[in-house]
């Protein structure tokens, strides 16, 4: 599946719990923040094709889905390439995702989510509140209402009760602002409990994120305080993303 090129533009800049956070990099005239893009997307339907393992299904080789673009309610309502990848590593697992409890922070388009909702998982993709109608949009236009919803999910309150238990945790190019990056580490370590005899099993969570500048580390600082960390190495795609600085990791809460 290609990556598609996008530009960030849109309304001036507002606080972090109002609109999507990539606004502020978007208005910022440091060019390492994110790469160049060409003309914004506004309003479009794009096609995602993903390829599928040839053991996933005798009959069926590739997947795709409509995916409404716009950028004007920020940069979440496109699509990033750390959600490609990680879209793609889902759709390996196939029919093994029905049924399983499944929550995408930071979804944007949803394109992750919707992907797990294809193959059959309980989906909820979650993001600030200008980006529900894209997200249900993007559900509509997949035809995949009785299993993937669209919720917000602001990252400085507690979870909302609402949400299910998860199986699995799914995060994608959510590294940009920094902020936000205590935030988002609190939020994860909401959702995955620490390891404990008497604790149910913690979910399975999969983080995918793209290197664009020295301040990521400062993230992955934060994080390492409650979590540990390793590179998912099952993945054939994974030689081709490294060169493009996209990672795919898999995290553990520690003890």
């Amino acid at each position: 599946m290609s990556a598609i090129a996008t530009s960030c533009s849109g309304p001036e800049p507002l606080s972090l719990d109002i609109i999507d956070p990539l606004h502020h990099l978007a208005s910022s005239d440091d060019p390492d923040l994110l790469p160049a893009h060409p003309p914004s997307l506004r309003d479009q339907i794009i096609q995602i094709n993903i390829r599928l393992p040839l053991d996933t299904d005798e009959f069926q080789r590739s997947i795709s889905l409509p995916l409404a673009v716009d950028a004007s309610p920020g940069c979440g309502g496109i699509a990033w390439p750390a959600g490609e990848v990680l879209a793609c590593y889902i759709a390996r697992r196939g029919k093994a995702l029905q049924g399983l409890n499944v929550l995408e922070l930071g979804s944007g388009t949803g394109l992750v989510g919707l992907v797990a909702g294809y193959f059959g998982a309980r989906v909820y993709i979650t993001d600030q509140a200008p980006l529900i109608p894209i997200m249900e949009r993007n559900i509509a236009l997949s035809n995949l209402q009785s299993n993937v919803t669209a919720a917000e999910l602001d990252w400085s309150k507690p979870l909302p009760e609402h949400l299910p238990q998860p199986d699995i945790v799914l995060a994608a190019d959510c590294v940009y602002f920094e902020p936000a990056f205590p935030l988002l580490v609190a939020t994860l370590v909401a959702l995955v409990p620490p390891p404990h005899e008497s604790a149910p099993m913690a979910p399975e969570v999969l983080f995918c994120y793209k290197k664009r500048r020295k301040a990521d580390k400062r993230f992955f600082a934060i994080l390492k305080k409650q979590f540990t960390w390793s590179v998912v190495d099952d993945d054939p795609a994974r030689e081709t993303y490294d060169r493009e600085a996209i990672t795919l990791l898999r995290l553990f809460r520690r003890p």
